[in-house]
């Protein structure tokens, strides 16, 4: 990739694990009872359908990832595991009273802070009480993330016994220069303990989660994790861009000085030379920052088109309907999206007095809702389309005239009613987003926000 589309191109801007993205969300005229009418109707058009999905953020961790943007509470009081899972399992019967009927549970998805930090009797708890007031699908998918350091066999027999089929382990670097930095000791042994055990016990998926433009990393570095990994042969890797965003995060990101962080271009870098050895291993880029064997579900859903991108991340399937359990999740109706408090004591306090814990939403209106499914294209398949006249939106000519500089650079082919990104074009997915971005565009699109696209 050249200086130039570095240098041209390297702004800040979204992941799109939803759109609108949260910074642009309008408040104006949500509320609880509003959301409540929205999700159900949603449950009871499409409960019997297609289920829905589930995510529970589950915010506790030991030690600070000087990395990581997560909402997360820093602790070693384990005394705080059964008082959480009680309010997550109070929210939950919430919806189920709300919905009136018993839902059926497609996905499911475990994140955090560290799921592992709750002990395998608790999380096994917290399972089963979902389940207490509902179903399976027949083709469901549970997964969850798992820190090498403290995911036990116990762990991962309890999950799996419960119905889970997919992990994913956060490796980051195995560079001890990069782990000091980042404040996330994890010997390599670690790793391929947990994965080998994840295997033993009969886990379908396995993922390893890398990272690039760490603080002191160098390409050495990427390729040492990366042939460290091949012995381990993980189904999915999720080779993500670190998000610098000290300014969002406070403190935690500070851990290092700027000129510790590797350049636009070093940074490129980094990525070119994993994803070029990722795919001499077989892999397969999916989408943005992923990477799957042709085995793995991701892989099929790419290939039968029905990846599809939510705040769980990408997903191998699409429900309409996905309830974040806990504090900080975010729900989506497809109509709507609703956050949880993010302060764990207003969370729980607002469960004890029967309140679905939401404080802040969205409600997508008919612009929203194609744009919507234009960036969900772009992100899952490197393509959109506006034949379908219900996908035209009246902004569409000027967006197609703001993308003239990429179509020229090469990056996107557009069509009489379609727009392409090309191979060359796959770096720079979130900048193609960001000219359907209109409500990016309508507010201050150089505002730091977010991280920078390249």
């Amino acid at each position: 990739m050249s200086i130039r589309l570095i240098d041209k191109y390297n702004v800040p801007g979204p992941r799109y694990t939803s759109y609108p993205t949260v910074p642009y969300w309008d408040g104006s005229g949500f509320n609880e009872d509003l959301w409540k009418t929205l999700s159900k109707q949603t449950f009871k058009a499409t409960n019997a359908l297609e289920g829905i999905s589930l995510y529970i953020h589950l915010p506790y961790c030991e030690s600070m990832c000087t990395f990581c943007g997560c909402h997360k509470r820093i602790t070693t009081r384990h005394d705080v595991e059964s008082p959480y899972i009680e309010a997550v399992l109070k929210e939950w019967k919430l919806y189920v009273d709300l919905f009136g009927e018993t839902p059926v549970i497609k996905e499911i998805h475990l994140g955090g802070g560290t799921p592992t930090f709750f002990s395998a009797k608790n999380l096994t708890r917290l399972i089963e009480g979902i389940f207490e007031h509902a179903t399976r699908a027949e083709d469901y998918e549970f997964s969850f993330e798992g820190h090498p350091n403290n995911t036990t066999y116990e762990h991962l027999k309890a999950l799996r016994e419960v119905g889970f089929t997919r992990v994913s382990f956060g490796v980051q670097d195995y560079s001890p220069v990069v782990q000091k930095a980042i404040n996330r000791i994890q010997p390599y042994n670690k790793v391929k303990k947990v994965t080998v055990l994840a295997r033993d016990l009969g886990y379908e998926s396995i993922s390893h989660d890398l990272v690039f433009g760490l603080p002191f990393q160098h390409l050495g570095d990427i390729v040492d994790t990366i042939n460290k990994t091949i012995p381990l042969m993980p189904d999915r890797i999720a080779f993500y861009s670190y998000a610098h965003v000290p300014w969002v995060k406070g403190n935690g990101q500070r851990g290092f000085d700027e000129a510790d962080i590797p350049s636009g271009e070093m940074k490129r870098q980094l990525y070119e030379t994993g994803k070029a050895l990722l795919k001499e291993l077989g892999y397969v880029e999916i989408g943005m920052d992923h990477f799957a064997l042709p085995s793995d579900g991701m892989y099929k859903a790419m290939e039968n088109n029905t990846l599809h991108r939510n705040f769980m991340g990408y997903t191998a399937s699409k429900t309409s309907l996905m309830i974040g359990l806990g504090a900080s999740s975010i729900s989506d109706s497809w109509t709507a999206f609703a956050q949880n408090e993010k302060n764990i004591e207003k969370y729980m306090t607002k469960v004890d007095q029967g309140k679905i814990p939401v404080y802040r939403g969205h409600i997508l209106n008919e612009e929203d809702l194609k744009i919507r499914k234009h960036i969900l294209n772009l992100m899952c398949r490197m393509e959109t389309s506006w034949k379908d006249e219900n996908q035209y939106f009246d902004l569409l000519p000027e967006t197609l005239l703001k993308l003239a500089p990429m179509e020229e650079d090469g990056l996107i082919a557009i069509g009489k009613d379609n727009l392409r990104i090309t191979e060359a074009g796959r770096p720079f997915v979130r900048n193609v987003c960001m000219a359907f971005d209109l409500r990016l565009q309508r507010n201050n699109p150089d505002t730091k926000v977010f991280s920078m696209t390249i």
